[in-house]
């Protein structure tokens, strides 16, 4: 065993990578840190792993990205501490140059897939949240750094089901291993896991974070979607895409039979133009070219038009009816509903309660100066009364009752002018609230929207490996059939079979699409739909209000009114003199009044 200082196996790595592999194909390596890393930092491990060195010594005490990758590793195999390396690693008879591009003779590169869907309990603060997404390898297959965006203060349970993240070629997968590493939005690491790529499959997967330490923690998790499968390169990316969605390049051949078609008949039409030019000179009768001869020929004509309609195609038409899902807009009345547009009319409902309890304790201030001045007044008057003869009482009387209706005609000329203030204020609040209300509604409406057709999407999805489903089970009870008769027409059966089932799932998964397209156009149709009925509500909901508004004016001197014989009628009942100061604070009655 030979032991080697980082640099010193840096320097070997990099003048001589392929005969350092074949030497650790015989001997064994050990790469320790250099003395210079005072702070116990630690050197990448993967980089001597991917020439097969044995033993890659770090400081432990330092629970650093390299620490945390070695930790990962090494939980592939629970622990025990020893890995086996990959068998290209070890043969004898093919060498291995860790500094390649190309794809290994004998190994399958991948492709891999991973999209974030959400995160649950990940930390106790009101904090922003992004998940980053690392692939350590091949120095070819290393790629950093793949980043969501950050969560708006949820951290509870963030969602953010954005595109996923595509590791378009990993040359070398069981040397390859997945990093997903969740942080605050500060930058505090909140939990991670490391994925061997060669165990990854595809499909929706819980997984649970771990420390730095890589200690499981108890309930910060992700769910998240992988997929990984042959890599497929970009000269045969036509003819796989063929094979794995042959309804697609059947189109696409129906797409250019049918533009042949057209122009082949734009062709015949400009041919036979000159003719029908020549011709109308001579006459009417042999002028006009026969109609049939401007048509396409028929075997151009697309194969999908049928002049009647078969009982199997019938059968096709009920089987995706049967698996083709209704999905209609939301309505007004429902995205009213909406959890955010309802919280938005409580906090408007709270705003005009307030600006109404304000008006109403300035009306009481208000009417409490003017009771105390009535007040004064009064005495006034009494003392006068007391010190003058009787003769001239009557005359004095008439004097205080005209004087009487003046102060009574001030007061309510005062709290009106304060009323109609206030009112309009009012008026603007309510205006503004509708505004906002209308606005609110519009964005929620396009929310919901974006959110139905994505939704839309992935049910068409699900559509299609359910009618492949159905069609897979008719073609294997149609396979156990044929097997049981004779061997001599069973071989031609079992063809006929598969040719058949050929043709009906394409001409099915067709019928399919051409619903689903209709369904989806159906759906936008719906959406501008409702989005026009908002915008069109608008006026109509500003008219209703201005109108209330005025009548509310119309009725301020009758509720001016009732509100001070409400008040003096109180005041009575209370013992008080009707001129006395002696107003009530605002209660429910005066706030409905008003």
């Amino acid at each position: 065993m030979s032991s080697f200082v980082e640099t010193k196996g840096l320097e070997q790595l990099t003048n001589s990578p392929m005969e350092f592999v074949e030497y650790n194909k015989k001997q064994l390596s050990r790469i320790y840190p250099k003395g210079t890393r005072v702070d116990s930092s630690n050197y990448m491990p993967q980089l001597f792993w991917n020439a097969g060195c044995q033993l890659v010594a770090l400081n432990f005490q330092s629970l650093d990205l390299p620490m945390q990758l070695n930790l990962g590793i090494f939980e592939y195999n629970r622990r025990s501490g020893y890995l086996l390396k990959p068998e290209f690693m070890r043969r004898q008879d093919k060498p291995f140059d860790p500094f390649t591009e190309d794809i290994v003779d004998g190994i399958v590169a991948n492709t891999v897939k991973v999209k974030i869907i959400s995160g649950q309990f990940l930390s106790d603060k009101r904090v922003g949240i992004y998940v980053e997404v690392d692939m350590f390898g091949l120095p070819v297959d290393t790629k950093r750094k793949f980043r969501t965006r950050a969560s708006q203060g949820n951290s509870f349970n963030p969602v953010w089901d954005e595109e996923p993240f595509v590791f378009h070629k990993v040359v070398l997968p069981t040397l390859a291993s997945l990093r997903i590493a969740v942080f605050e939005e500060g930058g505090k690491f909140v939990g991670h896991r490391i994925l061997p790529v060669s165990a990854i499959r595809s499909g929706y997967h819980y997984i649970c974070l771990r420390s730095e330490s890589n200690q499981p923690l108890c309930l910060p998790a992700l769910l998240v979607y992988t997929e990984a499968y042959d890599y497929i390169p970009d000269d045969h990316q036509n003819y796989a895409e063929a094979l794995i969605n042959p309804i697609k390049h059947v189109s696409l051949l129906d797409q250019r039979a049918k533009q042949l078609a057209a122009l082949m008949g734009e062709s015949e039409e400009c041919a036979e133009k000159p003719r029908e030019s020549l011709g109308r000179s001579r006459s009417d009768a042999s002028s006009s070219p026969p109609e049939e001869a401007c048509r396409p020929p028929p075997a151009l004509l697309s194969p999908t038009r049928t002049p009647s309609v078969a009982p199997s195609q019938v059968q096709r038409d009920d089987l995706i009816a049967s698996i083709l899902s209704e999905v209609s807009p939301q309505s007004v009345e429902e995205l009213r509903q909406h959890k955010a547009f309802v919280k938005l009319l409580k906090k408007q409902y709270r705003e005009l309660k307030e600006l109404r309890r304000k008006h109403m304790k300035k009306i009481c201030s208000l009417n409490k100066k003017q009771n105390a001045q009535l007040s004064q007044v009064e005495r006034s008057r009494q003392r006068s009364r007391e010190g003058s003869p009787r003769g001239s009482l009557g005359s004095m009387d008439a004097v205080r009752q005209g004087q009487g209706q003046e102060l009574q005609e001030w007061q309510m000329q005062g709290l009106l002018q304060l009323r109609e203030a206030q009112h309009q204020l009012e008026r603007d609040c309510k205006q503004e609230h509708l505004h906002q209300a209308q606005q609110r509604l519009r964005e929620i409406a396009r929310d919901c929207q974006t959110a139905q057709l994505k939704k839309l999407k992935e049910i068409g999805e699900k559509e299609k490996k359910e009618l492949q489903k159905i069609l897979d089970r008719k073609r294997h009870n149609s396979i156990t059939e044929a097997k049981s008769r004779e061997k001599s027409k069973k071989d031609v059966e079992l063809t006929e079979i598969n040719r058949r089932h050929i043709t009906e799932s394409v001409n099915s998964i067709r019928r399919l699409e051409e619903a689903q397209k209709r369904r989806q156009e159906k759906l936008l149709a719906g959406h501008q739909a409702i989005l026009q009925l908002i915008e069109e509500e608008e006026p109509r909901l500003a008219a209703q209000l201005e109108h209330e508004c005025e009548l509310e004016s119309l009725s301020l001197p009758q509720e001016i009114r009732r509100y001070l014989q409400e008040e003096l009628d109180g005041s009575i009942s209370n013992g008080h003199p009707p001129g006395s100061n002696a107003c009530s604070s605002p209660g429910e009655e005066e706030l409905t009044v008003l």
